[in-house]
């Protein structure tokens, strides 16, 4: 009798273990549940963080990753595959997945932004491009800060298919608040060296042990750190809040500009 009760215990166990393995399986075949604005920018950030180093800050390739805004995988087809790409990495490659650090929420997240990169979805918007893009150069003073194919300045995202990325209403939002969404490429910083030099721009790259910064006339500088008595860094944006300066009708005229910079045109 105990024989046969141990034997139907351990069966009883691999079954729920099965049965919790196609629970797994089936929860990752099926639609991606988080596909909303928010979530494409919580993607956003998460891809910053997690996969910007190889892929590029904008996903479009960098020196170890290739570019993913095409919308086509070479290891993905399905929503699914790119989940499970994410979240594993690819064997024998230098893909490596996010593994025990993510929630599944997360990585769909991720599948989102991904997604979004390549929907080609546009929608109608109010403002009007051509003086919108006056206010680009002019009285938003964007190029000193940002590039569009290109020219501008350095100091900000390159925004030559900013429309590609970001809807209206997020970009909107970018220029109402942009404080809600500042990835570490664009924190700033200031330091007084020891001798009295005092340096405050971009945050280049920081390590253990030293510090490079591009000040605000593109000089590029780089410290010790154990050559500084004050090191200061911010991590909210530099850019202004453009609902103080800007008309809700301005802000509309921006928006149209910055959304028909894709790589199909308006």
């Amino acid at each position: 009798m105990l024989r046969k009760t141990l034997h139907a215990g351990i069966i009883g166990v691999l079954i729920s273990g099965l049965i919790g393995s196609l629970m797994t399986v089936s929860g990752q075949e099926q639609d991606n549940p988080y596909t909303t604005g928010q979530d494409v920018q919580t993607g956003e950030q998460l891809f910053g963080r997690n996969c910007s180093r190889c892929h590029g800050l904008e996903a479009g390739g960098g020196e170890r990753g290739p570019n993913l805004t095409t919308g086509e995988f070479q290891h993905a087809s399905t929503d699914a595959s790119l989940f499970t790409v994410i979240s594993d990495g690819i064997p024998n490659t230098e893909m490596v997945g996010i593994g025990q650090n993510r929630s599944d929420q997360s990585v769909w997240q991720l599948v989102t932004y991904l997604r979004s990169l390549s929907s080609g979805v546009r929608v109608e918007v109010a403002g009007n491009p051509s003086i919108g893009e006056e206010l680009y150069h002019g009285k938003g003073s964007c190029s000193s800060c940002h590039v569009i194919n290109t020219e501008g300045g350095r100091h900000g995202p390159d925004l030559s298919t900013i429309g590609d990325r970001r809807s209206p209403d997020q970009l909107l939002s970018d220029l109402l608040t942009p404080n809600e969404r500042v990835q570490e490429r664009w924190w700033t910083i200031r330091i007084v060296h020891r001798d009295g030099t005092e340096v405050e721009g971009l945050r280049m790259n920081e390590g253990t042990y030293s510090v490079r910064i591009l000040d605000t006339d593109d000089n590029l500088w780089s410290f010790l750190k154990q050559d500084l008595s004050e090191s200061e860094r911010t991590e909210t944006s530099s850019m202004p809040a453009y609902g103080v300066s800007f008309t809700s009708g301005e802000l509309e005229d921006l928006v149209a500009y910055l959304y028909g910079l894709s790589r199909g045109g308006a």
